[in-house]
């Protein structure tokens, strides 16, 4: 393990992500880079449940990454901080938080596969935080890889812009901009060797070498002069900086090929991301907000008083822990620390460790640009905001999905019910996307997650970490509502009270209109201006509570109590009757009226909608077809390939539970699956 793992000089930090659909091969290449920086002495294989950055007990059984893990590697005098994310769309959350605190990320697509759909999630991902970003085409020494191809997926698929750099041939690296041919040899592929290209390899790239500099011309008028006039190429240098400044505005995304399990490409990759992701000074200021709403920029930078933003809870030996990244100023043990957003409070840091997977060690400070794990925190969780108490701001905070699905569980024995609930508390600390509900009718306990894995590792540490049996019930899917038409409706509340001092009259009306909206665009409220009766006036508690009515009956829908989406209500007229129309009777009379109005706008049930990638043998694609067909998919094409065909397709989520099963016996086990969430929609 390297010795010295601070970050000193912010120039020299890259700080990135590795994300990818699952088995693409995200932490397989992780392990390599973590042994050619020399951060470990071994290679941990995914697939003998060794791998360093999977180091839970559910990750190494089901070979997948569960948890994001941090960890740091030197490399040429740069220190390479790397989150190691999931691929698995039950775990997206994962990816979300992580998103946010990156710099830049380095997307892994498969070879053969190119683009797939958990893929598309961490691309829009990328996108919402306008991460630059570049591929690594992996697994190239499999049957019917294609680097061209894959890249073509970009393109049609993300609608990227990916652009040739690196490329895997005849068992090296062919560098397209420095025209050097790259051999990896030696144990594991330690030794590389370095020379200029030949000239058979240059004639057999010369096409992507066109590729890459049409795509740069944009960026630069010598490359731009050069292509059109077929004149000098301009010097390397000069296109690893145009390609940089394009990677880092989003315009391109730079391509690198290679196997990292066959130990191909990875140190061609690390010495690109030096070259073209950003220093974290060389990303813009981050946003920020006074508690009085003013915007603030809060630049990368160890001078002022601290900011930094909590993005994850975990226990680590039984104790809680957040991680945060360090946006401005120094913070170091013993400070006391305002947590801007769930819960408003100040608390003292006990310590502050460097992180390299599950192992932490002690640091005397953590400065600005550094990801570091912070102990001694009751109160922050995932979005929160850590500043200086005396210069109180907010950072843009995370946003979790909605579960999914849901289990009824309980404890085998009563006796454990208490330690059942504590547990789960804290798994959903952890994980924003887990939640415990209970239902008000049936008085059964219901966990939800993000799908049957989700729920299946949650059961699983139940059992390891806390020595918990439950007893779980059938799946049950998260429905929404919402409203086929318009709906109006006024309503009147009257009625009297009865106290020993006098009665109290209590009587408002309010009228109120209801239309439904576009899919996934959310509910609005329009409750002012209102109609009023001429010479009347709402005071701001009679105002608030317009507010609080509308808000009230928007809760549940009108068919299965669910929450309701996709919806207008606007609060026309609202008459009141002197001191009886106190502010408890206007938002009563709002309730009625817009749940009145609800009903009248016929209520319809929307169900979690898949998009989902079945692959199987083209002897089974008929077969395959009509099953999906029979669940009421959607198909939006299907792609044939080297004896394989994809499809795809929208489908409800309540038909694909348990689809594994039955895929498998109708391809005799060789057909697969993979579904993302999309949206919640009528079927």
């Amino acid at each position: 393990m390297s010795k010295n793992r601070t970050v000193t000089d912010l120039a020299q930090v890259r700080n990135i992500g590795i994300a990818a659909h699952i088995d693409a091969g995200k932490t397989t290449l992780t392990e390599r880079i973590l042994y050619y920086t020399g951060a470990s002495h071994k290679i941990g294989e995914v697939h003998d449940g060794e791998a360093h950055m999977d180091y839970m007990a559910e990750e190494q059984a089901h070979g997948i990454t569960i948890m994001a893990a941090v960890t740091q590697c030197p490399w040429k005098g740069h220190m390479v901080q790397i989150v190691d994310t999931p691929g698995h769309v039950d775990f997206t959350i994962e990816v979300e938080r992580s998103m946010r605190v990156l710099d830049g990320a380095v997307l892994v697509l498969d070879a053969v596969s190119g683009v797939e759909p958990q893929t598309e999630t961490v691309w829009r991902q990328a996108n919402k935080f306008q991460l630059p970003r570049m591929f690594f085409i992996n697994k190239m020494d499999r049957a019917g890889a294609d680097f061209e191809r894959a890249m073509e997926s970009v393109t049609n698929r993300l609608n990227g812009n990916p652009l040739p750099v690196g490329v895997p041939i005849e068992g090296g690296v062919l560098n397209l901009i420095d025209k050097t041919f790259t051999t990896f040899t030696g144990t594991l592929g330690a030794d590389v060797t370095t020379n200029p290209a030949s000239d058979e390899l240059w004639e057999q790239t010369e096409d992507l070498r066109e590729n890459l500099l049409l795509g740069l011309a944009d960026y630069n008028d010598d490359i731009a002069m050069a292509v059109l006039d077929d004149g000098e190429i301009p010097a390397p240098e000069i296109i690893w900086e145009t390609l940089k400044q394009a990677t880092l505005t989003g315009e391109v995304q730079p391509c690198f090929g290679g196997s990292a399990l066959k130990n191909q490409g990875v140190q061609s990759l690390l010495d690109a991301v030096l070259k073209i992701l950003p220093s974290p000074l060389q990303v813009p200021s981050s946003k920020g907000a006074t508690l009085g709403g003013d915007e603030v920029e809060v630049p990368m930078t160890i001078d002022g008083p601290l900011a930094a933003l909590a993005f994850k809870v975990q226990l680590l030996e039984g104790r809680r822990h957040v991680f945060a990244r360090i946006y401005r100023g120094i913070l170091k043990p013993g400070d006391t620390l305002a947590i801007v957003g769930s819960k408003h409070k100040n608390e003292r840091v006990a310590r502050i460790f460097d992180v390299d997977a599950n192992k932490k060690k002690r640091l005397d400070e953590a400065r600005a640009g550094q990801i570091v794990l912070l102990a001694g925190m009751r109160y922050a969780t995932t979005g929160d905001t850590l500043c200086d108490p005396e210069h109180q701001l907010t950072l843009e905070s995370i946003q979790t999905r909605a579960p999914v699905l849901g289990l009824a569980i309980e404890a085998n024995s009563s006796k454990d019910e208490a330690k059942l609930l504590e547990a789960l508390n804290k798994f959903q600390e952890e994980d924003p996307t887990l939640k415990l509900e209970e239902d008000a009718e049936t008085g059964e306990r219901i966990l939800r997650g993000m799908g049957e894995l989700h729920l299946q590792i949650a059961f699983e540490r139940l059992k390891r970490e806390f020595n918990l049996d439950i007893r779980a019930g059938k799946p049950a899917v998260v429905t929404r509502e919402t409203i086929q038409n318009a709906g109006s409706a006024d309503a009147i509340f009257d009625r009297v009270i009865e106290q020993p001092n006098g009665n109290i009259e209590l009587k408002a009306r309010a009228t109120a209109t209801v239309t439904p909206r576009d899919r996934d665009t959310g509910t609005e409220f329009n409750v002012a201006p209102v109609v009023l009766p001429e010479g009347t006036e709402l005071n701001d508690e009679q105002l608030e509570a317009i507010a609080d009515g509308a808000r009230d009956a928007a809760y549940a829908g009108p068919i299965q109590g669910m929450a309701l989406q996709d919806i207008s209500i606007n609060i026309d007229q609202i008459e009141t009757f002197g001191a009886a129309s106190t502010a408890q009777a206007i938002r009563v009379a709002v309730s009625e009226a817009v749940r009145n109005a609800i009903q009248a706008g016929n209520g319809v049930l929307l169900q979690p909608i898949m998009k989902t990638d079945v692959v199987v043998p083209e002897e089974y694609m008929g077969g395959v077809l009509g099953d999906l067909q029979s669940r009421k998919a959607m198909i939006q094409e299907t792609q044939s390939d080297d004896g394989m065909t994809t499809i795809r397709c929208d489908a409800p989520l309540s038909a694909l539970l348990g689809y594994t099963t039955s895929l498998r016996s109708m391809t005799q086990g060789r057909g697969q699956f993979t579904m993302v969430f999309d949206r919640f929609d009528t079927y």
